[in-house]
């Protein structure tokens, strides 16, 4: 079955505020067997409420929105739906009473405007909000089906597992989204593109979307089957195939994050790590004990900013600096090699860099960063040119850390997953 989800608010439709609720939905929906077509974002105007849920009726057996059933005047999402059926509100007082006993309960008087929240067009199942006031509500009209469901996020989740999922289980059939979260780093979007889509339009009974983010390339291949098993050979089939074109680029088959599978690899060789970090500020310590047991594989880290604490801290020559620049790859491979003779670990990493927006120069420009890994006997270094902003040049500085980090393990034909 097709299903369309509106999100309703007018503060939806500004920089400040940021539809989630139908990120959830999707995933849910998709798990009960309901492919989901559109996605809306309405202000809370009666017409323009009106059109969008007149059109996704008229294409679609499922619309689930979210918002707009608040008590002040702008909440309309109740009564538009209401009108736009055919149906009237009439006052539930089983509804009423919960929600002056939940205002009792907090030791305050119902305001006489909460009992809007009452109002239940004829027909319509109240779906309960064990918490908050406003009640969902499940309508049923020539086939179709229209839940409304609260904004905040916390009553409308809560909601959907206990009052919708149960009902929606019986209307779902058995078709079912399968699929895989591939996670690349090393290559750009195009390069994936071109090793990946020669494979994946042999299989036209799937899907494969590639998106690009900061760092990493993401392939999500899905298939729709009602039989498990065929949909999880084929995928099985895909991905292997997208594991061969794809090589040590490919660090995850499951989504997880590059601090995640990098945490798997020094745990699993009983390695240990320690960063100075220069212009990532901080950023590469924060993703590696972002990883619940992370106490068990790093050391710890420290901020060099300055040239003199970089001297001071991890033991980097003041000569050195002075000839080559605090920016450059001798300058990183000495940070790395202070903090692991620091700490005694078996891992040092050093980042320098320039993330800008200032400070830069032709030969030394923004976006430049020289990264260093290093154990006892070897060392490595790779200078990068990033493009972006600040936040984007650290960003990637940090995953290009963490891949060479990765990447020092030996590689083992098959990404985490």
């Amino acid at each position: 079955m097709d299903a369309e989800i509106i999100a309703v608010g007018s503060e939806l439709l500004t920089p400040y505020r940021l539809d989630t609720n139908s990120l959830f939905l999707t995933a849910e929906l998709n798990r009960s067997g309901f492919r989901v077509r559109r996605k809306h974002v309405v202000g809370d105007h009666d017409e323009d409420l009106r059109q969008v849920f007149r059109g996704a009726l008229e294409r679609v057996e499922l619309v689930i929105s979210s918002g707009g059933l608040g008590p002040t005047q702008d909440d309309l999402t109740r009564e538009t739906v209401s009108d736009l059926l055919g149906r009237k509100l009439k006052l539930n007082e089983t509804i009423l009473r919960g929600i002056q006993e939940r205002f009792r309960s907090f030791g305050r008087t119902m305001p006489d405007v909460n009992g809007r929240q009452a109002m239940v067009p004829e027909g319509a199942e109240p779906l309960e909000n064990t918490r908050g006031t406003a009640p969902g509500l499940w309508i049923e009209q020539n086939g179709k089906v229209v839940v409304l469901l609260p904004g905040p996020t916390s009553e409308l989740q809560a909601m959907f597992v206990r009052e919708v999922k149960p009902r929606l289980a019986r209307r779902g059939g058995n078709l079912r989204l399968y699929t895989r979260d591939l996670r690349i780093t090393g290559l750009p979007e195009s390069e994936v593109d071109q090793r990946v889509s020669p494979i994946y339009k042999q299989y036209p009974g799937a899907e494969t979307t590639i998106l690009s983010a900061p760092g990493e390339i993401q392939l999500h291949p899905r298939v729709w089957s009602d039989d498990k098993a065929a949909a999880t050979k084929l995928l099985d089939e895909l991905v292997e195939r997208f594991r061969m074109a794809l090589g040590e680029n490919l660090f995850s088959t499951s989504g997880e994050a590059l601090e995640t599978v990098v945490a798997g690899e020094l745990q699993e060789h009983r390695a240990t790590i320690a960063v100075a970090e220069s212009c990532t500020g901080g950023m590469l310590a924060a993703r590696l004990t972002n990883v619940p047991g992370s106490s068990s594989y790093f050391r710890g880290g420290v901020v060099s900013y300055s040239n003199d604490l970089k001297s001071a801290w991890v033991d980097v020559p003041k000569e050195l600096i002075e000839a080559k620049g605090a920016v450059s790859a001798e300058v990183a491979l000495a940070m790395a090699h202070g903090i692991r003779q620091q700490t005694n670990a078996t891992l040092g990493v050093g980042v320098t860099g320039i993330a800008g927006p200032g400070g830069g120069t032709p030969e030394k420009p923004v976006g430049l960063v020289h990264i260093a890994v290093v154990n006892e006997k070897s060392a490595k270094e790779r200078t990068f040119r990033f493009p972006g902003d600040r936040d984007r040049i650290r960003h990637q500085a940090t995953q290009a850390a963490l891949d060479m980090v990765r990447r020092y393990f030996p590689y083992a034909a098959k990404a985490k997953g």
